[in-house]
């Protein structure tokens, strides 16, 4: 296993705890706003190479609003988990997506505009699987959000166009 690997994994080790699942949220999230970019996201605090910064319109404020998460490919679709560390309520990046599904994501693929569509039924079950086979900590927020059943979140390509139908 190499150092980017260890890193990776013992990151996912520290964020399933609930220390460690504040400490990512409060100053790891902060950093990536700046790595990220800077790097072309080949660095990110989260998993190297598998962290976008996801950027969404407030629901209320109308503020733009920038998260870091973790991700996974889908196809064409970028896979996002609403977590929130496994806190009894959404992120508030979820709520924005649910008010305005248009989002601006800048991954090692570059930066592009996505439109976010919830999974549901077998494909949620299916991509949460897949996520929390890929990082635990997911499987361990789940656990502790005994309230809510955890979101996943397809971002897919944007058409061409399509934001000016709006």
């Amino acid at each position: 296993m190499g150092v980017r690997e260890w890193l990776s994994d013992l990151g996912v080790a520290a964020s399933s705890s609930r220390l460690g699942g504040v400490l990512y949220d409060k100053v790891c999230r902060r950093i990536d706003r700046v790595l990220i970019p800077l790097t072309g996201a080949r660095m990110a605090m989260g998993p190297p190479g598998q962290t976008l910064l996801l950027t969404t319109t407030g629901a209320k404020s109308g503020k733009r609003r920038v998260a870091s998460l973790a991700y996974l490919e889908e196809g064409p679709a970028l896979v996002v988990i609403a977590s929130k560390g496994g806190a009894p309520v959404h992120p508030g990046w979820y709520h924005n997506l649910l008010a305005d599904p248009r989002a601006m994501v800048q991954h090692r693929g570059g930066v592009e505009e996505r439109v976010a569509r919830v999974a549901e039924g077998e494909e949620r079950e299916r991509l949460f699987a897949r996520m929390a086979g890929t990082f635990s900590n997911f499987a361990a927020y789940q656990e502790r959000a005994t309230e809510r059943q955890i979101p996943v979140v397809l971002l897919e390509r944007a058409r061409p166009g399509a934001h000016e139908a709006r």
